[in-house]
């Protein structure tokens, strides 16, 4: 099963607003701060308040930060800080992933390399605090994917940093372009979705448009800060259960492409290149071309949804002249995401009909950190998930055991 969220951006988007709904749909403030507290700075608080827009109950989540004096984040500097707070993985990468997206726009507007983007409005810590407790809250409430609607845009001019800017900012369209995002225009002179409401959506968002088959659970209202002439000042968000009914199959994309000219270590970078842009597997094959020439075929595995942009990575990353595309049915058996902790670290658990398995990725960074050896830290996370299912089987009524 995947658990799923879809914001709906009828007002547009921003950091606050999004992890707003989160809270309003279930996600704890008190737990989100706890992972935002390991980050490695200081002096901020966050609180949520309950408010209205429009006649409608929503959250408005309040960020309190010094000011920082003028001080300006590099992007190396903000993503050097995410990975010091040894926050769990995916909260991690989500972060990373939205900085990234934020420092690809910005390098494309201003025309400089990625290594000398200064981020100026978004690199401050209520900036960070939005983008890094989003990423928590999603994690918080177990989202495995998250789509969205449309985002809607304002118009006229905004005063920033540098001046005046149309609306929406260069930065807002250059990452909804990178996406092919929808938009809708609003005739209302006010940024409606900003570059780090934005930069969530290009950077975490699996697909785009209308909600989608799910059985849903949490509904939630993130607010902004300004009241609107008709139209609330609200983000949506609807958490629920996407899963296909028992023996259906999901229907995926086959991509496919045959080289003869690249070497072991394009071949890996391809794989990893796909991975990041989303494909739910990849892999090599070797093969025998015409004339006997031994080659490779680079295959992925990917939602239909992401088909054309995985395709297009794919034929850039590996010189191919083209791709080949295939509709793949896929039976999957249901698994679940538990967490253990081993010498106080989180590892993940995937746990299917008549297995359960550490995360790989999560245990190889226990073992860097402490010394162990990787098959003992497998091993110790593995045994300590089937020490829980015992405890939890002697106390079937009682929950979790204190």
């Amino acid at each position: 099963m995947t658990r799923t969220a879809w914001f709906h951006c009828f007002a547009g988007i921003a950091g606050d607003m999004a992890l707003g709904a989160l809270v309003d749909a279930g996600a704890d403030i008190a737990e989100v701060r706890a992972m935002l507290e390991r980050l490695p700075v200081g002096g901020w608080a966050i609180a949520a308040e309950t408010v209205m827009r429009a006649g409608m109950g929503a959250t408005k989540v309040h960020v309190h930060a010094p000011d920082d004096g003028g001080v300006v984040r590099t992007y190396s500097h903000i993503t050097a800080l995410i990975e010091e707070a040894r926050l769990p993985d995916r909260v991690r990468d989500r972060a990373q992933a939205t900085f990234g997206a934020l420092a690809e726009a910005e390098a494309h507007v201003h025309r400089r390399p990625i290594h000398q983007i200064h981020f100026h409005e978004v690199g401050g810590i209520d900036a960070i605090v939005d983008i890094v407790g989003t990423c928590a809250a999603l994690e918080i409430l177990g989202v495995d994917e998250l789509t969205t609607s449309p985002l809607a845009q304002g118009m006229g001019m905004i005063r920033s940093d540098h001046g005046l800017l149309p609306n929406p900012v260069p930065a807002v369209m250059a990452l909804l372009a990178s996406r092919n995002v929808p938009t809708v225009g609003r005739d209302i002179a006010m940024e409606l979705t900003t570059p780090t409401g934005a930069a969530l959506v290009t950077a975490l968002a699996a697909g785009f448009g209308p909600i989608p088959a799910m059985a849903a659970s949490a509904v939630g209202y993130g607010a902004g800060s300004r009241d609107l002439d008709g139209l609330p000042n609200l983000v949506q968000v609807v958490i629920g259960t996407a899963a296909a009914p028992s023996g259906a199959a999901h229907s995926l994309r086959l991509l496919e492409a045959n080289v003869d000219d690249v070497t072991g270590e394009v071949l890996g970078h391809v794989v990893g290149v796909l991975f990041e842009a989303g494909a739910n597997d990849a892999w090599v094959t070797p093969i025998v071309m015409k004339k006997g020439r031994p080659a490779f075929t680079i295959s992925a595995l990917c939602d239909p949804a992401l088909a054309d942009q995985i395709s297009n990575v794919l034929a850039i990353e590996s010189g191919s002249l083209g791709v080949r595309r295939t509709a793949v049915d896929r039976w999957a058996s249901t698994r679940e995401m538990h967490e253990v902790d081993v010498d106080g670290y989180p590892v993940r658990i995937k746990v299917g009909p008549g297995r359960a398995k550490a995360e790989f990725d999560d245990a190889a960074r226990i073992a860097r950190r402490t010394g162990v050896p990787l098959r003992e830290v497998l091993a110790r996370a593995e045994a300590a998930w089937r020490h829980a299912q015992d405890i939890r089987s002697e106390h079937p009524s009682g929950g979790d055991p204190a």
